[in-house]
């Protein structure tokens, strides 16, 4: 039988619909789907998809399980390699990493290969009631900060080994950026506290509301009988423009705005945490975050929600995918232009107006594209006198984040670049000894699936280190 040149559609829910609620959009496929996808694999023997995946799984040889109609046989392949399957399923850019390097992609479209990994995660998740075992205790103890992908990739991967591993979390859900960044609509929550419980089982204790720096010290950790220290804090610091408008009511970062809406819950109709709902909102950057943060203000209510970015869409660095979605529910792409200034309302005659300092809109410039910058995407230059305003009530800046620096202000000879990201050596281990980091507490914003290989690198070497030890 010919093998399908194109990859199988994934089934999403109706763009009308999904786009006023945050259930799941994609919908999963269903078993014969799967099976078909997995038939297109040609099963190479060099495997050049794993060269692309940051935590090596053995792609081949989960697809052969599925296309034998093994799903279970699947997930174990992959949970050999990742802690969190149904999570990369999901959010991971495949296509930039191992459906980049799928041979099939040659010609035709390449395998789905994330699609299969949720489908093989998801399978095994709606089954799941086997115990785990946890392993017996190798005497060593090892504190993680923070619980996002690669805190909670390499906790379990630890645990696994039988250390004693304690995860301190400075929010009161363990998650990281999975619960706070990602939408409902993108990544259940349901999925990661399934990742979190199986790591409870595996005996990693999670400590909520515990701000490392603040609660407790790097050092207060090593009295406390730590032997090593993994720092995967993340970059929850958000970058700003610096352009005048940006305090006035009605701004948000994009870090705050989707911590309101997926932690705080402040959709429901009385939220413990508000949120400005509604209106005309502008969404300043062209990333994952940006197509979030958008696609969530839809969900809230707005009228009309435009993404400002200041490059084309050839240049756009969010996932094709959550691109598509976001056209296909209705948001503005307001392309080749940039905000010089975010507009407010001041009556001068009472001060007292409940009206004033709350945004009115936003003055952008058109730009156009010149030379290539430093890392190959062309420079955008402002157009003189193209200035005009944009007629919106909230605008939400999704530029980046950087490391927090609460961490590093209170650990004696503890690193940073220029940039904030904590320095580490080749092992993954920080200037300070005994205390490893990675993730984008290292490399400040990334993806996913990039955060966990650091985990799993780290996780290898606090091993290495301390097994030599016993």
């Amino acid at each position: 039988m010919p093998l399908d040149p194109k990859k199988h559609a994934m089934p999403v829910q109706d763009a009308a619909v999904r786009a006023h609620n945050f259930d799941e959009v994609a919908l999963g496929y269903t078993p014969e789907i799967a099976f078909a996808e997995a038939a297109r694999c040609l099963n190479c023997k060099n495997a050049p998809c794993v060269q692309g995946c940051p935590v090596n799984i053995d792609i081949p040889g989960f697809i052969a399980k599925l296309k034998n109609r093994d799903a279970e046989g699947a997930y174990q392949v992959i949970s050999a390699s990742s802690s969190l399957p149904a999570v990369c399923g999901r959010v991971c850019p495949q296509e930039t990493q191992c459906e980049s390097k799928c041979t099939m992609g040659i010609r035709f479209e390449p395998v789905g290969i994330g699609r299969l990994e949720r489908f093989a995660a998801d399978t095994h998740n709606a089954a799941a009631g086997k115990a785990v075992q946890k392993p017996a205790p190798n005497g060593h103890k090892v504190a993680v900060v923070g619980s996002g992908p690669s805190s909670l990739t390499c906790a379990g991967n630890l645990a696994r080994k039988g250390y004693t591993v304690t995860v301190f979390e400075a929010l009161h859900t363990a998650g990281g950026v999975l619960v706070y960044g990602i939408p409902e609509f993108r990544l259940p929550k349901r999925i990661v506290a399934q990742e979190v419980e199986g790591l409870k089982a595996l005996g990693v204790d999670i400590q909520v509301n515990a701000v490392i720096g603040k609660t407790l010290t790097v050092d207060e950790l090593f009295e406390k009988g730590y032997e090593a220290v993994y720092i995967g804090s993340g970059a929850g610091l958000p970058n700003f423009m610096n352009i005048p408008g940006e305090a006035l009511k009605g701004v948000y970062s994009a870090n705050e705005f989707l911590t309101r809406s997926n932690l705080m819950k402040a959709y429901r109709s009385e939220p413990v945490t508000p949120i400005m709902k509604g209106g005309r909102v502008a969404v300043v950057g062209g990333g994952n975050v940006a197509m979030d943060a958008a696609r969530t203000a839809l969900r809230l209510g707005a009228e009309k929600v435009y993404i400002v970015y200041r490059r084309s869409m050839e240049e756009l660095p969010a996932r094709r995918e959550e691109v598509e979605h976001a056209i296909e529910e209705g948001i503005d792409f307001r392309l080749l232009n940039n905000p010089v200034e975010i507009l407010g309302y001041q009556n001068p005659d009472d001060p007292r107006d409940p009206r004033n300092g709350f945004v009115t809109g936003m003055k952008c410039i058109r730009m156009e594209l010149g030379e290539p910058d430093a890392k190959g995407r062309r420079r955008p230059i402002p157009v003189p006198g193209s200035e005009f305003e944009l007629d919106v009530d909230t605008v939400i800046m999704a530029i980046g984040t950087s490391p927090n620096p609460l961490i590093k202000n209170t650990t004696e000879g503890l690193e940073v670049n220029s940039h904030g990201g904590i320095i580490i050596d080749d092992s993954a281990m920080t200037t300070r000894e005994n205390v490893y980091a990675g993730g984008d507490a290292v490399t400040g914003a990334a993806t996913v699936i990039s955060a966990m290989g650091a985990g799993k690198k780290a996780a290898q070497a606090i091993d290495q280190k301390l097994s030599a030890k016993s």
